[in-house]
């Protein structure tokens, strides 16, 4: 079990907050923001709220961890930025796995990473560091997934791919077993990806249109 801090005061703060009370071993002790964002009065959840520039004063990287399981915003680099702050702190970060998702022994998951209920990782699987999951996805079999990706819900990746670091996955997309997601790609929602992408680049998924409904149809 740690006591610990968590980065944010926003609704990625506030669900981790709640996975943590409901369903780990672990503590929530604080919350933390920068110092320019913090919230007057200096509370959240019912917990304290301190200025990230001085945490250390009040919780030492000795007795406490962190977890910052922020969104997507600039491709994951926000995240990262911040991530890499803590650990420059002294500070070891945990992880979170919903008790209700599939994880074989033996997967590697890195820390800071926030793996909500329904998701399902394979065997011979691997997962980063600084990866969010959101519920439901599908993780296949000896794919390995790198650091700072963020993953929405009901993605399925099939067996023997490779994603790069800093990707983002869109609700319902879809990727074909052994393709190579290059770093940086941004797969939009219900995309279906059979091939390589290339580096920073975005794969947009399909989008409802709206028609009219003809007057045989609304007569049926």
């Amino acid at each position: 079990m740690a006591k610990v801090i968590i980065f944010g005061v926003r609704d990625f703060a506030s669900l981790a907050h709640f996975y943590l009370k409901h369903d780990s071993p672990h503590r929530a002790v604080a919350f933390c923001v920068s110092g320019s964002y913090m919230p007057d009065p200096p509370e959240f959840e019912g917990l304290p709220v301190v200025p990230f520039e001085e945490v250390e004063q009040r919780y030492s990287p000795a007795d406490y961890a962190f977890f910052a399981p922020m969104s997507h915003r600039k491709m994951n680099r926000l995240r990262e930025a911040i991530y890499l702050h803590i650990k420059a702190k002294g500070y070891p970060l945990i992880s979170y796995v919903s008790s209700r998702a599939s994880v074989f022994p033996g997967t590697l998951i890195g820390d800071n990473c926030f793996i909500l209920e329904n998701n399902i990782i394979q065997p011979y699987a691997s997962i980063g560091n600084d990866v969010m999951m959101w519920a439901g996805n599908h993780i296949g079999h000896h794919t390995q997934v790198k650091d700072h990706v963020f993953f929405s819900s009901h993605v399925v990746l099939a067996g023997h791919c490779l994603v790069e670091s800093y990707c983002f996955f869109g609700l319902n997309s879809t990727i074909r077993d052994g393709v190579h997601i290059a770093e940086g790609t941004m797969v939009g929602m219900a995309a279906a990806i059979a091939k390589d992408t290339e580096p920073w680049s975005t794969y947009p998924g399909l989008y409802a249109r709206k028609g009219l409904v003809s007057s045989a149809e609304m007569e049926d």
